[in-house]
């Protein structure tokens, strides 16, 4: 049984990945902050918006990099 131990670990880690990207999804309409950072780029015309959110993005990407960084510790 010790050969699938490994498949077994990235499946619970596939897991709690897509756990936390749904949470993300659920969650993440209720997080006033995110997009609307100094930094980030909107542009509103007559029928058109882009929201460019560079600072959320780097924000987020620094999150998860400290998350993975103490993930990889172990």
């Amino acid at each position: 049984m010790d050969g699938l131990e490994p498949l077994g670990r990235l499946l619970i880690v596939a897991g709690l990945v897509l756990a936390a990207l749904g949470a993300v999804f659920v969650l993440g309409p209720r997080l006033p902050f995110l997009g609307h950072l100094p930094g980030d780029i909107v542009i509103q015309r007559d029928n058109l918006t882009i929201v460019i959110p560079i600072t959320s993005m780097i924000l987020v990407s620094i999150v998860v990099s400290v998350v993975l960084a103490l993930i990889g510790r172990r």
